[in-house]
């Protein structure tokens, strides 16, 4: 879970576009502190959890929920990453997403 987290942490602070050295002088602790986080070596506390989620303008569930194994939890992954799309490109990929599941269920593994 924590490993997870950290790449979260790592995938937000890349697309915001910041350095591991910007982040750690934002939160008052050295670049490793933050290498370390992406790395899941160690907890993240809510608290900054909460100030990530402000530098990375997303909201502090979304670095969590990106961990998680529920299908609820990454279908509300999966829609944030549509908000960015054109509307045709969206339709295109849940097209995709469609095919897909219909090829996995042909094959016998359905749906776990």
């Amino acid at each position: 879970m924590r490993k997870a987290v950290g790449e979260a942490i790592g995938r937000r602070r890349q697309r915001a576009g910041m350095t591991q050295e910007a982040v750690a002088e934002k939160l008052g602790i050295g670049p490793e502190a933050v290498s370390r986080m992406e790395r899941g070596v160690g907890s993240v506390t809510a608290e900054r959890l909460i100030v990530l989620a402000e530098m990375f303008s997303c909201r502090a569930d979304e670095l969590l929920l990106q961990a998680s194994h529920r299908p609820a939890d990454q279908a509300g992954e999966l829609a944030s990453l549509l908000e960015g799309l054109p509307a045709g490109e969206r339709l295109y990929l849940m097209e995709s997403i469609r095919n897909f599941c219909r090829y996995v269920a042909e094959r016998g593994d359905g749906p776990r």
